[in-house]
């Protein structure tokens, strides 16, 4: 949902009650389906990780920049649409009617922003991880830790806890099974697979995850609107589904008179249109133009104009959500349409590639931008070793908040959620805006602008953990920039605010030098390379190879066996061996190094981001199309 599962668009994440069903009992054919569904996952993910290439950190990190369009495209869908999008589209869509849609819809304009204006300048400057782009950008550390360790916080207190309250809540309820231990085994199956192929089996699981999404929620989508009367039906049965128990002399709980609109009252509406076009915008360009779980998709892909398809794909299939998300979710509220077993493969789908993504992403972003700060001559092997650790410390982590989770009040947890996000992604999207368009901005203006926006947004996010939002028919007696000024306004503000700082502290200190910024901004985005080649960008893809049997430092067994060794015990030694390095991404034949010439080629062809003609008219032809297509519906359903 744009940046709607982390806290940007959806205010209210329960699910309906109808929604879930009311009994635990599966037939057989609900059986079968989940096990058929488990059965394809496995299987990609098994097939993905033994031909991915795991031995670099460009191979393990971005699956060897090799990714064609349609994978990227769909692995960008499903890497966002986690089950919490599913229960909280469909719970608000149930509540509120179709405006949360546009939270979707805005995403398209932003998936082409990546393509045609951030992607380029990603890889024109060899950069693996987000921070790693702005620490080139401005130099210094301090930039690159705070951005790595803010994100990993975001990604372990609000993606991962709400992908995972959502999916085992869901199952909970649809099985009747223990939330503790299915949640445990999702994501033992995710890690296994995320350890052991990188991001080639993550994209390829992922792109199998939303041929399930997209298809079951279609069939759903489908049976709902035949039993509703389709659109015409829709619309008067639910202004005719008024709750049993309703609040007197009030409209709580009542159907919304401008629940078919997508653009609403500017100071009254729930979600106001300004707000909705404009500030969704900037927790959109964070989400989808600088946030590390998507960018690293695109910057898999083997040219730019694979980068630019996979955005155009993308684009089309987030117009999708509101007719098969929230558009049901309104239809639920009136009856529930049935196919409980394909219903939990969407919802597992949705979670498991959400959580993969995440597991990948934060895995990258510890190793490169984090272990190889304190560890500044670990080798590619030992970085992707420390990365494939991280996640399985992701993996504990994410056991141990179940109970956390399980005892949260959802709607507190999930308010929770959105105020941490809406409050400090703001003032990430100023900064990236000018460090790719300002050649002016300096580090010390974009560090202090970034803790100017920290204070800020902390500061609106304490206000509303101390004036909670009264419940339905109460007086509202919050402070007035609580109660009068909606958080996508602030987020506007907040952005404005962060850049005039930015701007105005770097006015005020000297500029960086010319030709420092060679291909790290729009303007210099196609300089030539010899800037890069003089010291090659830490965490570019690697070109050479550590020998098969060469393990980092405190990892693989000796061989010291002597000649009256126990046989038994020198073969269960080597079978730990080669499990070891496969483990370590070593278990291939060693690769010969590089010549200084062969490895500048190398690089130059890395962070090329020439295109042939053809297929940048195609990609440009396509852009347009999707761009009309989002016009019309954005009028249509105005």
């Amino acid at each position: 949902m744009g940046p709607g599962t982390s806290g940007s668009g959806v205010r209210t994440v329960t699910a309906p009650r109808s929604v879930l069903g009311s009994g635990v009992s599966l037939h057989a054919y609900d059986i079968g389906v989940l096990v058929v569904y488990f059965v394809f996952v496995i299987g990609v993910g098994i097939w993905s990780s033994i031909r991915a290439s795991r031995g670099t950190i460009g191979g393990y990190f971005l699956a060897g920049r090799s990714m064609t369009w349609w994978p990227i495209g769909a692995s960008l869908m499903s890497s966002n649409v986690g089950s919490g999008l599913f229960i909280g589209l469909a719970g608000t869509g149930a509540a509120g009617g179709l405006a949360v849609g546009g939270f979707e819809w805005n995403a398209t304009w932003l998936l082409l922003a990546l393509g045609w204006i951030f992607v380029p300048v990603y890889i024109a400057a060899g950069v693996v991880t987000m921070p790693q782009y702005l620490k080139k950008r401005f130099g210094g550390q301090r930039i690159q830790v705070y951005m790595s360790v803010l994100s990993l916080i975001l990604y372990i207190f609000t993606k991962i806890s709400t992908d995972i309250f959502s999916g085992a809540l869901f199952i909970q309820i649809a099985l009747g099974w223990n939330l503790y231990l299915s949640t445990v085994m999702l994501l033992v199956v995710t890690a296994v697979y995320t350890i052991a192929g990188g991001l080639t089996a993550v994209i390829y699981t992922d792109a199998l995850q939303t041929v399930i999404m997209v298809g079951g929620a279609l069939v759903l989508m489908f049976l709902g609107f035949q039993e509703v009367g389709w659109y015409p039906g829709l619309e008067q049965r639910y202004r005719q589904a008024i709750p049993n128990a309703t609040v007197p002399n009030t409209t709580c709980h009542l159907p919304r008179s401008d629940a078919f609109h997508m653009l609403r009252d500017p100071v009254s509406g729930d979600i106001p249109w300004p707000g909705l076009i404009f500030g969704l915008t900037v927790l959109a360009t964070w989400c989808w133009c600088t946030d590390q779980v998507i960018v690293q998709r695109s910057l898999s892909a083997k040219n730019l104009s694979h980068a630019k398809g996979g955005s155009v794909l993308g684009g089309y299939l987030k117009i999708l959500p509101m007719f098969f998300i929230v558009m049901p979710g309104m239809i639920s509220r009136a009856l529930y349409p049935g196919l409980r077993g394909l219903m939990i493969a969407v919802i597992l789908a949705a979670l498991m590639s959400s959580l993969t993504s995440i597991f990948n992403s934060s895995s990258t972003l510890f190793a490169i931008d984090v272990w190889q700060r304190f560890r500044k001559k670990a080798t590619e092997q030992e970085l992707m070793v420390v990365g494939r650790l991280f996640v399985v410390f992701l993996v504990v982590i994410s056991i141990l908040w179940i109970p956390v989770i399980q005892s949260s009040n959802s709607g507190q947890l999930f308010d929770y959620i959105q105020s941490v996000t809406s409050y400090l992604a703001p003032p990430i999207t100023a900064l990236f805006l000018l460090a790719i368009f300002c050649k002016r901005v300096t580090e010390p203006g974009a560090f202090w602008g970034l803790m100017f926006g920290l204070a800020v947004g902390l500061l609106r996010m304490i206000l509303e953990f101390s004036y909670p939002a009264p419940a339905c028919g109460e007086v509202d007696r919050r402070p007035a920039v609580l109660k009068d000024f909606h958080y996508l306004y602030f987020a506007l503000l907040l952005c404005g605010l962060t850049a005039i700082v930015i701007v105005t502290v770097s006015l005020c200190t000297t500029p960086i030098p010319e030709e420092k910024l060679a291909r790290l901004t729009w303007w210099t985005r196609s300089h030539p390379h010899s800037e890069l080649e003089k010291e090659a960008p830490e965490g570019t893809p690697g070109t050479s190879e550590m020998p098969s049997g060469a393990c980092p430092p405190g990892g693989g067994q000796t061989e010291n066996s002597s000649q009256d060794q126990d046989q038994h015990r020198a073969r269960r030694r080597r079978w730990g061996r080669l499990l070891w390095d496969w483990f370590c991404g070593l278990a291939g034949p060693p690769e010969r190094a590089l010549s200084p010439a062969e490895t500048a080629a190398r690089q130059r062809e890395l962070t090329s981001i020439a295109e042939e003609p053809l297929w940048t008219r195609v990609c440009n032809v396509n852009a347009v199309l999707l761009l009309a297509v989002n016009v019309f519906l954005w009028g249509y359903f105005a």
